[in-house]
């Protein structure tokens, strides 16, 4: 079966074609991104209305240029998956009306996919995991831990009770003038820096091991600048320690979660699941532990279609499909 998979939740907007045999087991024909960063670089962050309108512009060159590097047409599409939610309204809509209309014009049957499940099930593009499997999405508008018992059929055990840690990775890079996407910038700037110079403070939720709070390393990191005028510390060293902290508050409460759910496996992914410090801690954390750490490749970290497409054709295999009065929902609930 080929799928054609639209993520347009936030500012990327990506298409693929996927081709699957069976739950879970897919080949990815094409991936293509329609990035934003350029665009949202002056603002230090994402506008939505530039967003949603860049998306408008981009959507059907997109899926050209995924149905010509998957060497097919839209009729050898078999089904169409979409993200419904959650994300920015304006940007969720654009791809979710072509999908629409798409499939109203050609017949082939739709579904919505929520984003945090393309997140989920994203590692199984290019790994083979035996469910249940501990997975903690981290990204810049998620952080949470969750049980993926089976495809449809997920548990959360985790959450950040504030901020997102992307969130904060951009909210520290702009008052460190790092400009965006602050994430990359900090990872990048970290690799030249003292980690243990700086105390940052590591927050815990308390009665909730395996909950998340960012916001407060987010404020020490701003006292700090604030009280020294800027300069408290060499950027490299300040990047270091701050990465390091956010590091700590991930892997502790996911390795937790893994003792208690039993879980052989964890995934890494969501945006921020392409820090390399993380992804070196968790490894190291989890084969001390007698588990497994799977994260998918930096493509598929970061928003993109081909998870969308393999969350969304565990059901078409199944023949389901959406009605066409499905709509966008900025905070659709997994």
């Amino acid at each position: 079966m080929l799928t054609l998979g639209i993520e347009s939740s936030c500012d990327d907007a990506a298409v693929a074609v996927i081709e699957t045999s069976a739950p879970g087991i897919a080949t990815v024909r094409s991936s293509t991104v329609a990035n934003q960063d350029d665009i949202h670089r002056a603002y230090g962050g994402i506008v939505p209305e530039l967003a949603s309108r860049n998306h408008v512009v981009t959507i059907v060159p997109v899926i050209e240029r995924a149905l010509s590097d998957a060497r097919c047409t839209l009729g050898d599409i078999d089904g169409i998956a979409v993200t419904s939610g959650p994300g920015l309204v304006g940007s969720l809509l654009v791809g979710l009306m072509f999908a629409k209309g798409l499939a109203q014009a050609t017949g082939i049957a739709m579904v919505g996919v929520n984003h945090i499940e393309g997140h989920l099930l994203a590692p199984l593009l290019e790994n083979r995991i035996a469910m249940p499997y501990l997975a903690l999405v981290v990204s810049g508008g998620h952080t949470a831990l969750f049980a993926v018992e089976d495809f449809g059929r997920y548990r959360r055990i985790g959450r950040t009770r504030d901020d997102a840690a992307g969130e904060a990775f951009d909210k520290v890079a702009k008052l460190m003038g790092l400009g965006y996407p602050g994430g990359r910038a900090i990872d990048e700037l970290s690799r030249r820096g003292n980690r243990k110079q700086v105390r940052i403070p590591r927050a815990h939720v308390k009665g909730a091991p395996m909950d998340f709070s960012f916001s407060g390393v987010k404020t020490s990191v701003a006292t700090l600048l604030a009280t020294a005028g800027g300069q408290a510390e060499r950027q490299e060293d300040l990047a270091a320690s701050f990465q390091e902290a956010v590091v700590d508050m991930l892997v502790k409460p996911t390795i937790a979660a893994a003792r208690e759910l039993g879980a052989d496996t964890i995934a890494l992914t969501g945006g921020v699941a392409a820090n390399s410090r993380l992804r070196e801690r968790l490894a190291q954390a989890a084969a001390a532990d007698g588990r497994r750490l799977v994260a998918p490749a930096l493509k598929y970290c970061t928003d993109n279609a081909a998870m969308i497409a393999l969350a969304g054709s565990y059901r078409l295999l199944r023949g389901e499909r959406d009605s066409l009065d499905i709509d966008a929902e900025a905070n659709l609930s997994l």
